[in-house]
C-alpha cells in the first residue's frame, strides 16, 4: 500500500451524527469523497435526506437516520440499522452538539443539562454503541468533535456549560482510547476553531465575528473545506498509530 492509498476509505462504512448541516455535513461529504458509505444521523430528517442525496451523487451509499443522541434507545437503533443494512461499522464520527449563550448566574438547569447531555453524554452513548460492534471485529475508528472552548474561554459569548462539556469530551476521548486500544479501535477528537458555517453568517452571531478575528493569529475563520482532511486522516489507515489525540484546526486560536 502506497502513501496515498493509506488515506483511502474504499469499502469502509461510516456514520456522522449531526450530519445534516454545518461541520457534520462537511465531514459526511468528506468521508464519501474518500470512498466510504456514510449514514447521516440527526433530528431533522429533511436536512439528512438532502445530505444523503449529495452522498449518493458522489457515488457512495447513504442512510438518513433520525435519532436523538441523548437517548440510548435511539443510539442503539442507529447502530443496529447500519449493521442490518451494511453488515459492519468502521467509522463513527460523533459530531452532534449544542450550545447556548447565557450568563452563568442566570443559566437554567435545563440549559446546563441540554449542553452536557448532548455534548458529553451523547458522545459517550454513541461511542459506546459504536465500540460494541467494533470490538467484535477488532477494528474501528471513533472521532469526536471537540472545541477550542475546551482550552480557552471564548468571548464575548458566555457559554460555561458548553465549555465545560467540551473539556470533558476531550478527557472522555482520552479515557476511551486507552480502554479500547487492545481491541484495535482508535479514539480521537477534532477541535475546530471559529468556523464559517451557515449559522455563523446570521444575526445575532455574525456581529461577533470582528472580535473573534482579532483573537485568531491567521486573521480569518476556518473554511469547512479545511476541516475535511482532518476527519479523513483520523478515519483512515494513515492514522493507524494515533489514538487519544485531539487534532486542533484553529488557525492558532488556542495559542
Amino acid at each position: 500500500m502506497n502513501l496515498l492509498e493509506k488515506f483511502s476509505l474504499d469499502d469502509k462504512t461510516a456514520l456522522v451524527t449531526g450530519g445534516g448541516t454545518g461541520i457534520g455535513r462537511a465531514f459526511a461529504l468528506a468521508l464519501a469523497e474518500a470512498g466510504a458509505d456514510v449514514a447521516v444521523v440527526g433530528r431533522t430528517i429533511e436536512n439528512l435526506k438532502r445530505v444523503k442525496k449529495e452522498i449518493i451523487t458522489i457515488g457512495r451509499q447513504s442512510l438518513a437516520i433520525k435519532a436523538d443522541v441523548t437517548a440510548a434507545k435511539d443510539v442503539n437503533r442507529m447502530v443496529n440499522v447500519i449493521i442490518k443494512e451494511w453488515g459492519k461499522l468502521d467509522i463513527g464520527v460523533n459530531n452532534a452538539g449544542y450550545v447556548s449563550w447565557s450568563n452563568a448566574e442566570d443559566m437554567t438547569v435545563l440549559e446546563w443539562d441540554k449542553a452536557v447531555d448532548t455534548n458529553l453524554k451523547g458522545v459517550f452513548l454513541c461511542a459506546q454503541a459504536e465500540a460494541r460492534v467494533m470490538i467484535q471485529r477488532k477494528y474501528g475508528k471513533i472521532i469526536n468533535t471537540a472545541s477550542c472552548s475546551a482550552y480557552r474561554v471564548n468571548k464575548p459569548q458566555k457559554q460555561s456549560a458548553y465549555n465545560a462539556s467540551k473539556a470533558g469530551l476531550i478527557q472522555l476521548t482520552h479515557s476511551m482510547s486507552v480502554e479500547w486500544a487492545p481491541f484495535g479501535i482508535t479514539v480521537n477528537s477534532i477541535t475546530p476553531g471559529y468556523t464559517l458555517t451557515p449559522i455563523v453568517d446570521k444575526d445575532p452571531i455574525k456581529q461577533y465575528i470582528p472580535e473573534w478575528l482579532k483573537m485568531i493569529p491567521m486573521g480569518r475563520m476556518c473554511e469547512l473545506e479545511e476541516l475535511k482532511p482532518a476527519v479523513i486522516y483520523l478515519s483512515s489507515d494513515a492514522s493507524s498509530y494515533v489514538t487519544g489525540h485531539d487534532l486542533v484546526v484553529d488557525g492558532g486560536l488556542i495559542l
